[in-house]
């Protein structure tokens, strides 16, 4: 089976960003930052569900939430300086890219249903 390219997208946002996020200071790490990677990983497991379901919609738009909630502990993260500037519109350009090609699968998933 061909890789969608929304996980890949995932799956290199991941390896970049998981990281970072390990190496932000102990006050941080075990309270946003666990919580951004339990987000990350969890996004990417959902993508993989919904490669092989039939009822993709409703797991699709969670994972649009997550997204969503992942940009503002983004924002928060270069809010607190814990970031620089240049990562945070990078990360920021890395999760639009996804949010793209998921609000298009989203958009397939809702024609088919309508068919």
């Amino acid at each position: 089976m061909k890789e969608l390219p929304i996980i890949q997208k995932t799956y290199d946002l991941i390896k970049w960003y998981v990281p970072i996020l390990d190496r932000l200071p102990k006050n941080h790490k075990f309270t946003l930052g666990e919580r951004m990677i339990n987000r990350l990983y969890n996004i990417l497991e959902e993508l993989i569900k919904a490669r092989f379901i039939k009822q993709k919609i409703e797991i699709l738009n969670g994972i649009n939430i997550q997204l969503d909630i992942l940009r503002y502990q983004t924002r928060l993260l270069h809010d607190y300086k814990l970031i620089n500037t240049k990562r945070y519109e990078y990360i920021n350009q890395l999760v639009k890219e996804i949010g793209i090609d998921l609000g298009a699968w989203i958009k397939e998933q809702q024609i088919r249903k309508r068919r």
